[in-house]
Protein backbone atom coordinates (compact mmCIF):
# COMPACT_ATOMS: atom_id res chain seq x y z
CA UNK A 1 0.00 0.00 0.00
CA UNK A 2 1.14 3.83 -1.03
CA UNK A 3 2.39 5.54 2.10
CA UNK A 4 0.24 8.58 2.70
CA UNK A 5 1.59 11.79 2.88
CA UNK A 6 -0.21 15.26 3.96
CA UNK A 7 1.74 18.04 3.54
CA UNK A 8 1.21 21.09 6.17
CA UNK A 9 1.69 24.64 4.47
CA UNK A 10 0.63 28.43 5.90
CA UNK A 11 2.37 31.82 6.10
CA UNK A 12 4.72 32.74 9.01
CA UNK A 13 3.25 32.15 12.41
CA UNK A 14 -0.03 30.91 10.89
CA UNK A 15 0.24 28.00 13.41
CA UNK A 16 1.88 25.01 12.08
CA UNK A 17 4.52 23.82 14.84
CA UNK A 18 1.57 24.02 16.91
CA UNK A 19 -0.69 21.80 15.07
CA UNK A 20 2.11 19.07 14.30
CA UNK A 21 2.89 18.85 18.19
CA UNK A 22 -1.01 18.64 18.56
CA UNK A 23 -0.88 15.72 16.01
CA UNK A 24 2.11 14.25 17.62
CA UNK A 25 0.24 14.16 21.18
CA UNK A 26 -3.04 12.55 19.55
CA UNK A 27 -2.00 10.45 16.72
CA UNK A 28 -3.89 7.60 18.12
CA UNK A 29 -1.18 4.89 17.75
CA UNK A 30 -0.28 5.92 14.43
CA UNK A 31 3.49 6.43 13.46
CA UNK A 32 4.05 9.51 11.92
CA UNK A 33 7.17 10.86 10.11
CA UNK A 34 7.64 14.53 10.44
CA UNK A 35 9.80 16.15 7.40
CA UNK A 36 10.99 19.89 8.25
CA UNK A 37 13.42 22.11 6.25
CA UNK A 38 15.10 22.79 9.74
CA UNK A 39 14.88 21.46 13.03
CA UNK A 40 15.02 24.78 13.93
CA UNK A 41 11.47 25.75 12.08
CA UNK A 42 9.84 23.41 13.82
CA UNK A 43 10.67 22.93 17.53
CA UNK A 44 9.44 19.44 18.71
CA UNK A 45 7.97 19.45 22.26
CA UNK A 46 10.77 18.57 24.36
CA UNK A 47 8.74 15.96 26.48
CA UNK A 48 7.87 14.29 23.18
CA UNK A 49 11.81 13.60 22.26
CA UNK A 50 12.69 10.07 23.45
CA UNK A 51 16.51 10.44 21.64
CA UNK A 52 17.79 13.35 19.08
CA UNK A 53 21.15 11.93 17.20
CA UNK A 54 21.22 14.83 15.12
CA UNK A 55 19.89 14.03 12.00
CA UNK A 56 16.34 12.59 13.18
CA UNK A 57 14.84 12.88 16.47
CA UNK A 58 12.98 9.69 17.61
CA UNK A 59 9.51 11.33 19.05
CA UNK A 60 7.07 9.25 21.67
CA UNK A 61 4.90 6.65 20.11
CA UNK A 62 7.10 5.17 17.62
CA UNK A 63 7.02 8.93 15.45
CA UNK A 64 10.01 10.38 14.01
CA UNK A 65 11.39 14.15 13.00
CA UNK A 66 13.51 14.35 10.21
CA UNK A 67 15.43 17.37 8.39
CA UNK A 68 14.96 17.73 4.90
CA UNK A 69 16.91 20.66 3.81
CA UNK A 70 16.74 21.24 0.36
CA UNK A 71 16.51 17.40 -1.19
CA UNK A 72 12.94 16.72 -0.51
CA UNK A 73 12.94 13.70 -2.80
CA UNK A 74 16.08 11.91 -0.42
CA UNK A 75 14.09 12.43 2.66
CA UNK A 76 11.00 10.69 1.08
CA UNK A 77 13.22 7.95 -0.47
CA UNK A 78 14.63 7.90 3.23
CA UNK A 79 11.27 7.77 4.69
CA UNK A 80 10.12 4.66 2.35
CA UNK A 81 13.40 2.89 3.84
CA UNK A 82 12.51 3.42 7.49
CA UNK A 83 11.46 0.11 9.71
CA UNK A 84 9.03 -0.01 11.38
CA UNK A 85 8.13 1.80 8.51
CA UNK A 86 5.54 4.91 9.64
CA UNK A 87 1.95 4.98 8.55
CA UNK A 88 1.51 8.60 7.76
CA UNK A 89 4.14 11.64 6.56
CA UNK A 90 3.56 14.97 7.40
CA UNK A 91 5.63 17.58 5.67
CA UNK A 92 5.93 21.25 7.16
CA UNK A 93 6.32 23.73 4.43
CA UNK A 94 8.58 26.85 5.00
CA UNK A 95 6.14 29.73 5.67
CA UNK A 96 6.92 31.00 2.18
CA UNK A 97 6.97 28.06 0.29
CA UNK A 98 3.92 27.53 -2.37
CA UNK A 99 2.17 24.11 -1.27
CA UNK A 100 1.55 22.83 -4.96
CA UNK A 101 5.45 22.62 -5.70
CA UNK A 102 5.88 20.51 -2.81
CA UNK A 103 2.90 18.29 -3.42
CA UNK A 104 4.19 17.95 -7.16
CA UNK A 105 6.98 15.91 -5.55
CA UNK A 106 5.40 13.52 -3.50
CA UNK A 107 2.68 12.74 -6.09
CA UNK A 108 6.26 11.76 -8.54
CA UNK A 109 7.37 9.59 -5.99
CA UNK A 110 6.90 6.17 -6.24
CA UNK A 111 5.22 3.93 -2.84
CA UNK A 112 3.69 7.56 -1.67
CA UNK A 113 0.10 8.85 -2.03
CA UNK A 114 -0.91 12.22 -1.70
CA UNK A 115 -3.31 12.65 1.20
CA UNK A 116 -3.75 16.59 0.80
CA UNK A 117 -3.15 19.92 1.64
CA UNK A 118 -3.68 21.83 5.09
CA UNK A 119 -2.78 25.44 4.64
CA UNK A 120 -3.44 27.56 8.16
CA UNK A 121 -4.48 31.28 7.93
CA UNK A 122 -3.77 33.14 11.41
CA UNK A 123 -7.45 34.67 12.32
CA UNK A 124 -5.55 37.80 13.61
CA UNK A 125 -2.83 38.35 10.78
CA UNK A 126 -4.18 36.40 7.51
CA UNK A 127 -6.08 39.28 5.83
CA UNK A 128 -3.56 42.01 7.18
CA UNK A 129 -0.71 40.34 5.83
CA UNK A 130 -2.80 39.80 2.50
CA UNK A 131 -3.33 43.69 1.73
CA UNK A 132 0.32 43.82 1.91
CA UNK A 133 1.84 44.14 -2.26
CA UNK A 134 4.80 42.44 -0.90
CA UNK A 135 2.34 39.34 0.54
CA UNK A 136 -0.59 39.20 -1.23
CA UNK A 137 0.88 37.05 -4.19
CA UNK A 138 2.27 34.35 -1.95
CA UNK A 139 -0.95 34.36 0.85
CA UNK A 140 -3.38 34.08 -2.46
CA UNK A 141 -1.46 31.05 -4.44
CA UNK A 142 -0.99 29.01 -0.55
CA UNK A 143 -4.61 29.32 0.27
CA UNK A 144 -5.48 28.61 -3.27
CA UNK A 145 -3.20 25.65 -3.29
CA UNK A 146 -5.04 24.48 -0.15
CA UNK A 147 -7.44 21.34 -0.01
CA UNK A 148 -8.76 22.08 3.48
CA UNK A 149 -8.49 25.13 5.16
CA UNK A 150 -7.51 25.78 8.84
CA UNK A 151 -7.92 28.74 11.11
CA UNK A 152 -5.89 29.29 13.60
CA UNK A 153 -6.44 31.57 16.73
CA UNK A 154 -9.58 31.98 16.41
CA UNK A 155 -9.41 33.52 20.63
CA UNK A 156 -7.49 35.97 19.73
CA UNK A 157 -10.37 37.89 17.51
CA UNK A 158 -13.83 38.94 18.44
CA UNK A 159 -16.47 36.53 16.41
CA UNK A 160 -17.72 39.59 13.93
CA UNK A 161 -13.97 39.64 12.82
CA UNK A 162 -13.35 36.09 13.16
CA UNK A 163 -17.23 35.43 10.64
CA UNK A 164 -15.62 37.98 7.89
CA UNK A 165 -12.37 36.36 7.95
CA UNK A 166 -14.09 33.44 7.40
CA UNK A 167 -16.16 35.03 4.35
CA UNK A 168 -13.02 36.54 2.78
CA UNK A 169 -11.45 33.15 2.87
CA UNK A 170 -14.78 31.94 0.70
CA UNK A 171 -13.98 34.94 -1.57
CA UNK A 172 -9.84 33.84 -1.90
CA UNK A 173 -10.29 30.02 -2.22
CA UNK A 174 -13.97 29.13 -2.95
CA UNK A 175 -15.43 25.13 -1.82
CA UNK A 176 -12.39 24.58 0.14
CA UNK A 177 -14.16 24.00 3.64
CA UNK A 178 -12.51 26.30 6.26
CA UNK A 179 -11.71 24.62 10.22
CA UNK A 180 -11.28 26.97 13.50
CA UNK A 181 -8.63 25.33 15.18
CA UNK A 182 -7.92 26.95 18.80
CA UNK A 183 -3.79 25.55 20.13
CA UNK A 184 -3.29 23.43 16.90
CA UNK A 185 -6.88 21.51 18.34
CA UNK A 186 -7.61 19.54 14.48
CA UNK A 187 -9.48 16.19 15.35
CA UNK A 188 -6.69 13.58 13.74
CA UNK A 189 -9.39 12.08 11.63
CA UNK A 190 -10.12 15.46 9.87
CA UNK A 191 -6.00 16.65 9.32
CA UNK A 192 -4.96 13.17 8.40
CA UNK A 193 -8.36 11.65 7.17
CA UNK A 194 -7.73 8.71 9.23
CA UNK A 195 -10.73 7.54 9.08
CA UNK A 196 -12.81 3.73 9.70
CA UNK A 197 -14.16 2.46 7.02
CA UNK A 198 -16.25 0.11 9.05
CA UNK A 199 -18.53 2.79 10.16
CA UNK A 200 -18.02 5.93 12.74
CA UNK A 201 -18.26 5.46 16.46
CA UNK A 202 -20.13 7.68 19.02
CA UNK A 203 -20.36 11.69 18.65
CA UNK A 204 -17.41 11.76 21.48
CA UNK A 205 -14.92 10.01 19.37
CA UNK A 206 -13.07 13.48 18.43
CA UNK A 207 -12.20 14.04 22.01
CA UNK A 208 -13.53 17.21 22.96
CA UNK A 209 -13.93 18.53 19.55
CA UNK A 210 -17.62 19.15 20.32
CA UNK A 211 -18.15 21.25 16.87
CA UNK A 212 -17.57 18.38 14.63
CA UNK A 213 -20.05 15.44 14.21
CA UNK A 214 -19.56 12.29 11.25
CA UNK A 215 -21.96 10.61 9.33
CA UNK A 216 -22.11 7.39 7.77
CA UNK A 217 -23.51 6.30 4.40
CA UNK A 218 -24.35 3.21 3.61
CA UNK A 219 -25.88 2.40 0.02
CA UNK A 220 -27.70 -0.62 0.11
CA UNK A 221 -27.05 -1.26 -3.52
CA UNK A 222 -24.27 -0.89 -5.92
CA UNK A 223 -23.63 2.92 -6.48
CA UNK A 224 -21.74 4.85 -9.28
CA UNK A 225 -17.98 5.56 -7.04
CA UNK A 226 -17.21 8.66 -8.69
CA UNK A 227 -20.13 10.37 -8.81
CA UNK A 228 -20.81 9.75 -5.20
CA UNK A 229 -17.09 11.22 -4.15
CA UNK A 230 -17.42 14.36 -6.63
CA UNK A 231 -20.70 15.27 -5.03
CA UNK A 232 -19.02 15.24 -1.50
CA UNK A 233 -16.53 17.28 -2.70
CA UNK A 234 -18.46 19.72 -4.05
CA UNK A 235 -20.18 19.66 -0.55
CA UNK A 236 -18.75 22.92 1.65
CA UNK A 237 -20.44 20.80 4.77
CA UNK A 238 -17.56 17.90 4.02
CA UNK A 239 -13.59 18.27 5.64
CA UNK A 240 -13.19 14.93 5.38
CA UNK A 241 -14.79 11.53 4.02
CA UNK A 242 -13.78 8.04 3.53
CA UNK A 243 -14.93 4.44 3.33
CA UNK A 244 -16.14 1.68 1.30
CA UNK A 245 -18.50 1.47 -1.08
CA UNK A 246 -19.92 -1.46 -3.86
CA UNK A 247 -19.94 -0.41 -7.69
CA UNK A 248 -21.84 -2.61 -10.42
CA UNK A 249 -18.14 -3.57 -11.19
CA UNK A 250 -17.05 -4.28 -7.54
CA UNK A 251 -15.46 -2.41 -4.41
CA UNK A 252 -14.29 0.89 -4.67
CA UNK A 253 -11.93 3.11 -1.80
CA UNK A 254 -13.64 6.41 -1.45
CA UNK A 255 -11.71 9.76 -0.36
CA UNK A 256 -12.29 13.01 0.12
CA UNK A 257 -10.52 15.96 1.45
CA UNK A 258 -11.62 19.78 0.93
CA UNK A 259 -12.32 19.78 -3.23
CA UNK A 260 -10.00 17.39 -3.82
CA UNK A 261 -11.15 13.93 -4.15
CA UNK A 262 -10.07 10.09 -5.38
CA UNK A 263 -11.54 6.62 -6.12
CA UNK A 264 -9.29 3.33 -5.92
CA UNK A 265 -10.84 -0.02 -7.59
CA UNK A 266 -10.44 -2.26 -4.43
CA UNK A 267 -10.59 -6.24 -5.30
CA UNK A 268 -11.53 -8.22 -2.54
CA UNK A 269 -14.86 -6.74 -0.28
CA UNK A 270 -14.89 -4.68 2.24
CA UNK A 271 -17.65 -3.51 4.66
CA UNK A 272 -19.83 -0.63 3.16
CA UNK A 273 -19.65 2.65 4.76
CA UNK A 274 -18.05 6.14 4.12
CA UNK A 275 -17.78 8.03 7.27
CA UNK A 276 -18.02 11.97 6.38
CA UNK A 277 -16.84 14.51 8.78
CA UNK A 278 -17.01 18.32 9.22
CA UNK A 279 -18.53 20.96 11.45
CA UNK A 280 -21.97 19.98 13.40
CA UNK A 281 -23.46 23.41 12.13
CA UNK A 282 -22.58 22.67 8.16
CA UNK A 283 -22.44 18.89 7.51
CA UNK A 284 -25.98 18.51 5.61
CA UNK A 285 -26.29 16.16 3.59
CA UNK A 286 -28.52 15.17 0.86
CA UNK A 287 -27.29 13.30 -2.05
CA UNK A 288 -29.67 10.15 -2.43
CA UNK A 289 -27.00 7.76 -0.59
CA UNK A 290 -28.69 6.23 3.17
CA UNK A 291 -26.86 7.91 5.84
CA UNK A 292 -27.05 7.91 9.90
CA UNK A 293 -25.48 10.85 12.14
CA UNK A 294 -22.75 8.93 14.36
Amino acid sequence: MPLPVTLIAGYLGSGKTTLVNYLLRNAKGCRLAVLVNDFGDLPIDADLIEADDGTVVQIAGGCVCCAYGGNLSRALASVLEMRPRPNHVLIEASGVSLPGSIAATVELTAGLWFNGTLVLADAEQIRRNAASSYLADTITRQLRQGDLLILTKPDLVPDEELAATANWLETIAPRRPVVHAQFGAVPVDVALGSLSAHGAGPADKFNGHSRFKSVVLRPERPVDAEAMASALAANPGVARAKGFVLTPSGYALLHVVGPRYTVESIACSHPIGVVCIGLDAELELDCGFESQIA
